[in-house]
């Protein structure tokens, strides 16, 4: 089995202020579509955003394919939750029993992308949505994950989901116009060392590269709150080209 606890932030890490704003926009963007019904995470990780969708939704279920990070999730929530260890592309829930299925980065950990798609389609109910938030591929100095299999941008997303009857929608985040000067100037430096395989692997690893881009670092929280940080709105965008513009695209796909 494949040991994703390396490559994962888990809660209690040191982590840069913007991945903590990034996880809080991404919850609060999907909470929006959760209200008062029966929601699904894949792939949740240590549940840094269960507590806060649980308070939205009628009804919530989550797990992981890691036993070992479930578990810190399980320690943190106790019965508040329903947490079971599954794999995103066999899901062991009903046909037609979900309102909405969330998968944040990690969709390019799916051996087949597609069989999960498909298990959303029979796990949703008409009109039902699939909320997806996934690192931007299509940024010059993109750093793919170790693990990773496939990574999916806005037309690629739009492909994936459409080809199983879903309509689709797409939204950019954290504008790389919006970084700091800094980040700006190292983009170029991180470029090259990607190309040379020279970027650390591992969470631990890359603790040293933040400091020195980043500045001070902050405690990945065990679960956010409404007020954790300010939401900021996504970005829609055209589904017929690549977004350079920011560091994270959300996908709305919604069972027609």
């Amino acid at each position: 089995m494949t040991n994703f606890i390396t490559v994962t932030e888990l809660s209690g890490d040191e982590v840069t202020r913007e991945q903590v704003q990034r996880i809080c926009n991404r919850y609060y963007w999907a909470g929006r579509q959760c209200a008062d019904k029966d929601v699904l995470e894949a792939a949740c990780g240590t549940g840094q955003g269960l507590g806060y969708l649980a308070n939205l939704s009628k009804s919530l279920k989550a797990g992981d394919y890691s036993e070992q990070i479930l578990s810190i999730a399980q320690k943190h929530y106790g019965d508040r939750i329903e947490l079971i260890q599954f794999d995103a592309q066999d899901m062991p829930f009903a046909d037609s029993s979900l309102d909405v299925v969330i998968l944040f980065e990690a969709i390019y950990y799916l051996p087949s992308a597609e069989k999960f798609v498909a298990e959303c389609r029979r796990v949703l109910r008409p009109g039902g949505r699939v909320l997806i938030a996934t690192a931007n591929k299509d940024l010059y100095d993109f750093n793919p994950s170790p693990h990773s299999y496939k990574y999916y941008g806005v037309s690629e997303l739009h492909q994936l989901f459409e080809s199983e009857g879903f309509t689709v929608k797409c939204f950019g985040d954290t504008p790389i116009t919006g970084v700091s000067l800094r980040q700006k100037l190292l983009r170029p430096i991180k470029k090259l060392a990607v190309a040379l395989k020279l970027i650390p692997k591992t969470v631990d690893g890359k603790k040293w590269l933040k400091r020195f881009v980043f500045g001070k670092l902050v405690l990945m929280p065990a679960e956010i709150k409404a007020d954790s940080a300010q939401f900021v709105e996504p970005v829609p965008l055209p589904p017929d080209k690549p977004d350079c513009m920011h560091k994270v695209i959300y996908c709305a796909a919604t069972r027609n």
